[in-house]
């Protein structure tokens, strides 16, 4: 990990390439280049097969120097620091400060590496790159540039890991409730980001963070038990203390109703033997608002129903018989 500090004092975390990775990218970039430069070699002599030989040997070299000098410096500039070879192994060039870089820092990499790269098989950007403290070549040095890592690999955030199996249950006698807010919130920083941290410090925050928790619980940490796995475990019997007390406040079970559907008691809907609460409008009050006084206004009764005349909802006769 390479640590720079912008003029804008901001701290930027970057990771160096590793060498292999490196000399993955350039073999691969180096076939790319040799590829189309041997293509490019072949349509030049076809089409000026009527010119002598000196001029024949004049268009190589500047096919030569165009396409395996000018072309990884154009790349570079137009892509900001990634080529296909460095696309391809997740890297990319940016300068000291971690900006991208500019056609000066590509021209600077590229005509140094014709001598570390070309005409050395790259014997001296190797050499260069393991004696730098931050994998760089000479012309990384003599360029203000570096060679990071895209692709790092993210621990998922906010993951809490579990404890083992057989600490499973051993706390559910805890109390728990003289526990500050904050200590809760310290413990679940520390166990997401335990992996990331020096042994050593993570077993040293652990212990301090451990005798905070045994000292408000008023029971001390189990001997034999390590520190980590004994705050992962009260963090779980927190968590499941949390989901049994949301559960009993919940949604009450469905109720059978004399006709013998289901229907959801307490304003729910029976949906597949599951009880989904029922929607409503802040113009309607849920169910046990209506005439308190809480919630949107009560809302009148609906009038009665006239009952009508059986004789009212005939058709009128007309003295008219379909046929049979």
């Amino acid at each position: 990990m390479s640590e720079l500090v912008t003029g804008e004092a901001v701290a930027l975390e970057l990771r160096p390439a590793k060498l292999p990775s490196r000399a993955l990218a350039v073999l691969l970039d180096l076939a790319v280049a040799f590829a189309v430069y041997v293509a490019v070699t072949i349509a030049v002599v076809a089409a000026t097969a009527s010119l002598d030989e000196a001029a024949q040997t004049a268009l190589s070299i500047a096919a030569f120097v165009l396409l395996l000098v000018g072309g990884p410096i154009a790349v570079e500039t137009l892509s900001h620091g990634r080529s296909l070879g460095k696309m391809a192994c997740g890297l990319r060039v940016v300068r000291d400060d971690g900006g991208p870089i500019r056609f000066r820092h590509a021209l600077v990499r590229g005509l140094i590496g014709v001598i570390e790269i070309l005409l050395t098989f790259g014997v001296v950007g190797c050499i260069a790159s393991l004696v730098s403290a931050r994998g760089r070549r000479i012309g990384d040095v003599f360029a203000g540039t570096l060679v990071v890592r895209e692709r790092v690999p993210v621990a998922p955030v906010g993951y809490v890991p579990p404890p083992p199996p057989w600490l499973a249950g051993r706390f559910a006698g805890l109390d728990l409730s003289a526990v500050p807010d904050a200590l809760w919130l310290a413990v679940r920083q520390y166990l997401t980001r335990m992996g990331q941290l020096d042994p050593q410090v993570g077993w040293g925050m652990a212990e301090r963070l451990a005798g905070d928790l045994a000292a408000r619980t008023g029971a001390p940490v189990p001997p034999g038990v390590p520190p980590a796995m004994y705050l992962a475990a009260v963090v779980q019997e927190r968590q499941a203390r949390e989901a049994r007390r949301a559960f009993a406040s919940g949604e009450p079970p469905l109720a059978q109703l004399p006709g013998g559907g289901p229907a959801a008691a307490g304003g729910a809907v029976a949906t597949g033997g599951y009880a989904a609460p029922a929607t409503w409008s802040p113009a309607v009050p849920p169910p046990g608002l209506a005439g308190t006084g809480r919630g949107a206004p009560p809302m009148a009764p609906p009038p009665p129903s006239v009952p009508q005349d059986a004789s009212a909802q005939r058709p009128p006769a007309t003295g008219f018989v379909p046929p049979a």
